[in-house]
C-alpha cells in the first residue's frame, strides 16, 4: 500500500489528546515581538512566536526530529509510526503526515535538496519521501531487522547510508533499486553517518566501538575505541574533520577523523547527560558553526555543551519523558 501525506485538521481535541513533546507556546510571553525586541527592551534571539513553543500532535513518543536545511520546516518521527512536518515559525503549523511505517519510525533526516526526507523504522525498512507532494517515492527492505539509523551525503550525489540489528550497514543511491554496497558489522548497528567526503561511512553500536568504512575497498578502515558501553548516536562536525558520539557509558565524545591525525583520535569526552535503564537511541548533534554540541538525554533534560570548555552551556528542563534528540536550527 503505497504511503500518502495527509492534510492535519487544526483539531483543538487532538492537540488536548495527543501525547507529543517537543514544544508549547506560553501563554505568559504575550509581549514578544518577533525577531525584534520586548516592551522591556529585551532583544530576542529568534524568530520564534515565543521564546518556548510546544509542538503537538505525536500519538507515541517522538524518537527523532530535523530542521529543513533553509529551516522553514521541522520534520519528526515518531514511535506511532508516523512522520509529521511542522512550520518553524508563525504558530508552528502541523501541516502534513506521512503514514507507511508499520513500526516505530526511528530516524529521520533532510536530503540536501530540502524536499526530500530519509526515514527508517522497526519495520526493516527505509524510505524515502516527497514532502512537495507528501508521497513515498521509495521503500527499500533489505534490512532483516530494526534498522536503527540512516543518514544521508551532505554534499554530492544523493547517496545515503543504514545500519541494522541484523548487523549489516548499507550504502544506498537514489538513483537506484537496490543498495550499492553492503557491509558486514561485527555486532548490530544502532547509529551510522556518511563521512562528509563521500568515500567512508561510520558506524556503531553494541560493540562498544566505532567503525570507519573505506567504500573504495568496501572493508573496515579505522577503528575508534574509548566507550565503555553501546553507542547510540553519531554525527559528523560541519567542517566533516570530527565526529561526535553518545554512548550508553554517559559520555560524548570527539573525534579526530582527519587522516593521518595522531593515534589517539579522541579528543574530548563530556559528561552531564544520562542514558536509562530504557536504553533508548539518544542521539547528538553539532551547531551550524561547530562551537557547540547537543545530546539527548534520559533525565527529560535538554543538554548543550561548549566544544572549547567542554562545559555544559546549557541544561533546560521541561520535558516530562526522555529526551531522544537535541538538533540546532541551521540559520539560528
Amino acid at each position: 500500500m503505497a504511503a500518502v501525506g495527509q492534510r492535519r485538521p487544526h483539531s483543538p481535541d487532538h492537540l488536548h489528546n495527543s501525547q507529543a513533546l517537543v514544544k508549547r507556546q506560553r501563554t505568559d510571553d504575550q509581549q514578544l515581538i518577533i525577531g525584534s525586541v520586548t516592551k522591556d527592551g529585551i532583544r530576542r534571539t529568534s524568530n520564534l512566536l515565543a521564546p518556548i513553543m510546544q509542538l503537538a500532535g505525536h500519538g507515541g513518543e517522538v524518537l527523532s526530529m530535523r530542521f529543513s536545511p533553509d529551516g522553514q520546516v521541522a520534520a519528526s518521527a515518531s514511535a506511532d509510526r508516523t512522520l509529521l512536518l511542522w512550520r518553524t515559525y508563525d504558530e508552528c503549523e502541523n501541516f502534513m503526515m506521512l503514514r507507511g511505517h508499520k513500526n516505530a519510525v526511528l530516524e529521520v533526516h533532510w536530503f540536501t535538496n530540502g524536499e526530500t526526507l530519509l526515514s527508517c523504522s522497526a519495520d526493516k525498512s527505509v524510505r524515502c519521501w516527497d514532502t512537495e507532494a507528501g508521497v513515498q517515492v521509495k521503500r527499500l527492505s533489505e534490512h532483516t531487522a530494526i534498522v536503527n539509523s540512516c543518514c544521508p551525503l551532505q554534499r554530492g550525489p544523493p547517496l545515503f547510508v543504514s545500519g541494522g540489528d541484523d548487523c549489516r550497514v548499507k550504502v544506498w543511491d537514489m538513483r537506484s533499486k537496490r543498495s550499492i554496497q553492503t557491509l558486514e558489522a561485527p555486532a548490530p548497528v544502532c547509529s551510522v553517518a556518511f563521512a562528509a567526503a563521500g568515500d567512508q561511512v561510520y558506524s556503531a553500536g553494541l560493540d562498544n566501538n566505532i567503525t570507519a568504512w573505506e567504500l573504495r575497498k568496501g572493508a573496515a578502515g579505522l577503528t575508534l575505541q574509548g566507550h565503555a558501553d553501546t553507542v547510540t548516536g553519531l554525527r559528523v562536525s560541519p567542517e566533516g574533520n570530527h565526529l561526535l558520539s553518545n554512548s550508553m557509558d554517559n559520555t560524548l565524545r570527539v573525534w579526530d577523523v582527519r587522516p593521518y591525525a595522531p593515534a589517539n583520535r579522541c579528543e574530548k569526552v563530556l559528561y552531564g547527560h544520562q542514558h536509562s535503564f530504557e536504553q533508548g537511541l539518544l542521539r547528538c548533534d553539532w551547531s551550524p558553526d561547530g562551537s557547540r554540541v547537543s545530546a539527548g538525554s534520559a533525565d527529560r533534560v535538554v543538554y548543550i555543551w561548549d566544544v572549547g570548555t567542554r562545559e555544559v552551556q546549557y541544561a533546560l528542563p521541561g520535558h516530562k519523558g526522555s529526551v531522544n534528540e537535541v538538533v540546532f536550527h541551521p540559520k539560528e
